[in-house]
């Protein structure tokens, strides 16, 4: 179940202009930054879910393959904690 838009299909380039008039303040960037830790770790909580599910109906190989993404993913998330915690000054 969701609770939440999926604005992110993704079938475009993610092209646009980095430069003075994209700059964004610290705060800003330290809350987006935050907010897409939690977005991520929402989402691996869900493909976690979607693990089981997989396993539960006998696709043992897709479940398998998932819980490899998973564990590249909780280490992304891990280095966006860290970059969190840097943006913080912690």
């Amino acid at each position: 179940m969701h609770d939440h838009v999926h604005d992110h299909d993704h079938p475009h380039t993610h092209d646009h202009p980095h430069g003075a008039a994209q700059a964004m303040s610290p705060e800003e960037t330290l809350a987006l930054l935050t907010y897409m830790l939690d977005h991520n770790r929402h989402h691996a909580d869900e493909l976690h879910d979607i693990c089981h599910a997989l396993e539960d109906s006998g696709k043992a190989d897709a479940a398998a393959k998932l819980s490899e993404a998973l564990h590249y993913f909780d280490h992304c998330n891990d280095a966006l904690e860290e970059a969190v915690k840097l943006a913080k000054g912690e």
